[in-house]
């Protein structure tokens, strides 16, 4: 079994910065992906970030390109998601996520842990 536990979402205003982090712990050796999701009100949950650890490649969508960066330790203990140029549409709870048999790693069903979310709210 893996734990994930998030931290570091809040209020910030549009344009402002916020770092999550997400802590892993128990049967971490499992672990061959993590990623990063949001769901914002009234919209399905997507895909925000994700490394693939076999290679070390992060991978992140287009809307956040740029503005977000993922990364994590090497012990697959934590991930972080530095996310900068915050838009009122990067409201959402974010949640972390992770899974031991991916292939693309972009979808939710590819990942079994998933943490319980942390609120990220933009204002203007």
């Amino acid at each position: 079994q893996v734990e994930l536990v998030e931290s570091g979402g809040g209020l910030v205003q549009t344009g402002g910065s916020l770092k999550l982090s997400c802590a892993a712990s128990g049967s971490t050796f499992k672990i061959n992906g993590m990623a990063w999701f949001r769901q914002a009100p009234g919209h399905q949950r997507e895909l925000v970030a994700r490394i693939r650890y076999i290679d070390g490649n992060i991978f992140h969508v287009d809307s956040v390109l740029g503005r977000f960066t993922m990364s994590g330790d090497n012990n697959k203990n934590s991930v972080y998601l530095r996310m900068n140029s915050l838009q009122s549409e990067d409201t959402a709870v974010y949640y972390c996520a992770a899974g031991q048999y991916g292939t693309s790693w972009s979808e939710e069903y590819e990942y079994e842990y998933w943490g319980q979310g942390t609120r990220v709210t933009v204002s203007s």
